[in-house]
């Protein structure tokens, strides 16, 4: 595997300092191993060093005014990384560690995320490090005016589809569309997913990516014999991603018990009561420890890095907050106390010893390019109708969305079992988005 190696380490070299962009790429790298082995041509057409280079990258300066009339200036990125199977498509990310290196890792593997939705879109990331915590609505809307300022230049229904992310939610996605609305004198309502269903939103794309990592952990369990029913779950995170991902495992059956913020988490025996978490979360943009005032008999422990949610009991674990949220330490703590499988609904929470021992210990993991991939992929049904100037209801919306992480799944087992990987669905979902890219760049030249 010379080929490989010296890929690995020209990565090193051009990307020094990137070490969350590095991690992404290796974890990538390393398991496509038995493809190349099969490609010798790949080396030929240096597939891999333009499948791990940005077709563009972005960095723009954001200047705006604070309630107190400061001028403040942050930094905006856009990456848009492969374009091979589709237009660029991919969230913005609003928080303080926004970084060249941490955009680069988002829109690497968004490119394998979107290649396994089937559906036809390519990988981008963007967003900036501008805190919205903290900040009345007049200053978010002024920064996301200033920001779509400049990033209008580089986006289009056709070309490259923000969404959210961290830090961007439905009013951020709004005021952004208003100003890309003014700038271009037309409504073109497919530039930006995660719309209000009053101007060209869908039906259940707040709910999608919880939605779809637990469609995606029920298929893993069910093809090991096993059931999301009667399981305790612990969850990371109580934005988006968790919240609707506690909703779905309630609803097949399952036992919350644990979610956090990023001050801390709270533990409660008797199960997680959602429309609290909503009330929460979601209404008054509060902090989880609420919910400890409000609920006898839960448990809120301050927790700085929110590492303490994995020492507690549970079957089933779902990262949901941020990248390497768990580390070789974390992963043995679950481990012990009796996790059987790990569902990604961060990106890249894991870190790669922790995935190493997942692995060699019989943990099933379901990796988030492929287990949150429901976002992106109702993104792209938001974009179907508001290309047919139709909307869905919620409940062929989510039909479609199960469809979709079913057939995710599907793929990752038959790419693992294929490669002699049966159960390492972190390998089978690269070598099934990878085959899908490399096969559009070799159609498309040396480009």
């Amino acid at each position: 595997m010379e080929y490989l190696q010296d890929v690995l380490e020209k990565l090193k070299t051009k990307n020094n300092g990137e070490p969350e962009f590095l991690q992404a790429a290796y974890e990538v790298l390393t398991t496509l191993k038995p493809v190349i082995e099969k490609h010798p041509e790949f080396k030929q057409s240096a597939l891999l060093e333009r499948i791990t280079e940005p077709e563009r990258l972005i960095s723009f300066r954001v200047s705006w005014i604070d309630d107190n009339g400061q001028v403040q200036v942050n930094r905006g990125y856009r990456v848009q990384f492969n374009g091979a199977i589709g237009p660029y498509k991919g969230g913005l990310r609003f928080h303080p560690s926004v970084n060249q290196s941490i955009m680069k890792f988002l829109a690497f593997e968004q490119c394998f995320k979107n290649a396994l939705t089937g559906l036809p879109i390519g990988g981008g990331k963007g967003g900036s490090d501008f805190d919205p915590k903290g900040k009345s609505d007049n200053e978010i809307m002024r920064f996301c005016q200033s920001f779509m300022n400049e990033l209008y230049r580089h986006i289009g229904q056709d070309v490259d589809v923000p969404a959210g992310d961290i830090g961007v939610g439905a009013r951020e996605i709004g005021y952004l569309f208003g100003q890309y609305r003014k700038i271009r004198n037309a409504y073109e309502a497919g530039v930006l997913t995660g719309k209000g269903l009053e101007y060209g939103g869908s039906l259940a794309r707040k709910e999608a990516t919880g939605y779809g990592l637990i469609y995606f952990m029920r298929e893993m369990l069910k093809a090991n014999a096993d059931t999301i029913n009667g399981k305790t779950v612990i969850i990371s995170g109580s934005g988006n991603v968790a919240i609707y991902a506690c909703e779905k495992a309630q609803q097949y059956g399952a036992k919350v018990v644990a979610m956090s913020d990023s001050n801390g988490s709270i533990y409660d025996p008797e199960g997680i009561k959602l429309d609290v978490i909503k009330q929460i979360k979601e209404v008054e943009r509060g902090r989880i420890k609420e919910y400890a005032n409000r609920v006898k008999g839960a448990v809120y422990t301050e927790d700085k890095d929110t590492r303490s949610i994995w020492n507690i009991k549970a079957d089933i674990a779902l990262p949901c907050a941020t990248q390497n949220e768990i580390n070789l330490e974390d992963a043995k703590k679950l481990a012990a106390n009796g996790v059987k499988a790990v569902g990604e609904g961060a990106n890249m929470p894991t870190d790669l010893e922790a995935i190493e021992y997942f692995l060699k210990n019989g943990i099933l993991l379901a990796p988030a390019k492929a287990a949150n991939a429901g976002g992106v992929a109702t993104s792209a049904l938001e974009m179907s109708q508001n290309s047919m100037r139709y909307s869905w209801t919620f409940e062929e919306v989510d039909k479609k969305l199960d469809n979709i992480m079913s057939n995710i799944f599907a793929a990752c087992d038959k790419a693992a079992k294929e490669y002699g990987m049966e159960k390492n669905y972190v390998a089978g979902a690269n070598i099934a988005a990878f085959d899908k890219i490399s096969k559009a760049m070799i159609a498309q030249g040396i480009i």
